[in-house]
């Protein structure tokens, strides 16, 4: 029996379908509406001999693969960044021609699946989507006051948040159409700020009754943000063979380059993954070494490596060491439990941290 394999290459509206045959042969091409029942109705001639189709990972792809399962497909959703490498050959990039890709590529098996999480995992990541897009918005704003400012003279310095709306109340005080002008902008700022208060409220509600969060929160540095992302991002812990994978797949390991025995170069880190939970991590390893006033192991291990290598390269392995200690916590159901550094570890990381400035 002759097998088939397809690839559908998806749109809005529509998705442009290619169904090959094991020796390559196109046996179809057409359109479809971007439904999961109308694709079916188009790839049911084959249903028999269908073995896989392919889908470029998107931003319809959590609703449409568990959809496309549910009607009896072999969908399978490929790393985009696979995809990209080899559909780059082709001379013409059209719909056709990239759904006509897809099926070589299923027919061949050189690719890698995506994985697609669970509704729950992506309804916590729109809520940390939307809250820190509220809060750029919130510092847009600010920025922006400051910045008109400056071409009356107006330094607003160092005022803190709350006297924000004070400072440039009384800096306007004397100039009616600016004084309008900023109060509409103001009243801009307080709604987006309000709003991004509400969001973070959810997010603490959110990690209150989630325990996987609440044992991630028990390692210096990791707050209820940097625990809701990871929670968010890794979705399922076995889904991971090794913990240290998961530091790769976040895009916290460096990239290495060889070519012949001439060139064999290890770079920075590929920023590959989910650059939401590396920013997370990132910033709990930087409040681990610069404001926890404890002294750990992994703390002490991290401001040697600073004062050899400097502080960015120390925060960056100390974010890929505790993605790798989050992963194996939830995998194995424990929590951190590191024991303290003696007396003298503590004096020796008190004096690396006075020599790292």
């Amino acid at each position: 029996m002759t097998e088939h394999f397809a690839g559908l290459d998806v749109s809005i509206e529509t998705t442009a379908v290619c169904v090959v045959d094991g020796a390559g042969e196109v046996v179809l091409r057409c359109e479809a509406p971007t439904e999961a029942a109308a694709i079916a109705a188009v790839l049911a001639p084959f249903a028999a001999t269908l073995r896989r189709a392919g889908h470029e990972a998107g931003a319809l792809s959590p609703w449409l693969q568990p959809e496309l399962r549910r009607v009896g497909l072999p969908a399978v959703c490929l790393e985009t960044c696979h995809v990209r490498a080899a559909l780059a050959a082709q001379r013409n990039k059209t719909d056709a021609t990239d759904a006509l890709g897809l099926a070589h590529i299923m027919r061949t098996g050189w690719f890698r699946t995506a994985h697609v999480k669970t509704e729950g995992a992506y309804r916590l990541r729109l809520l940390l989507t939307q809250r820190r897009q509220l809060k750029r918005k919130f510092m847009d704003i600010e920025n922006t006051i400051r910045h008109s400012l400056k071409a009356f003279g107006v330094k607003l310095g160092g005022v803190s948040r709350g006297r924000f709306e004070r400072a440039v109340r009384e800096a306007c005080a004397d100039d009616p159409f600016t004084a309008e002008l900023m109060e509409a902008v103001l009243a801009a700022r307080a709604a987006l700020w309000t709003q991004y208060t509400r969001l973070h409220a959810l997010v603490l509600r959110v990690v209150a009754g989630n325990p996987i969060c609440r044992r991630f929160m028990g390692v210096p540095g990791v707050g209820p943000v940097c625990a809701l992302a990871y929670a968010a991002g890794v979705d399922d812990p076995d889904r991971f063979k090794r913990s240290r994978d998961v530091a790769a797949y976040f895009g916290l390991t460096s990239k290495r380059r060889q070519r012949g025995t001439s060139i064999n170069v290890k770079g920075r880190v590929s920023k590959a993954g989910d650059p939401a939970v590396r920013e997370a991590l990132f910033e709990a390893a930087a409040c681990m070494l610069l404001r926890y006033r404890g002294t750990t192991a992994m703390r002490a291990w991290g401001l040697k490596l600073a004062k050899a290598k400097g502080f960015k390269k120390a925060i960056v392995a100390v974010a890929r060491k505790l993605a790798v200690v989050l992963h194996a916590m939830w995998r194995t159901g424990t929590d951190y439990t590191e024991a303290p550094c003696d007396a003298g570890a503590r004096r020796k990381a008190r004096k690396l941290m006075v020599a790292c400035g």
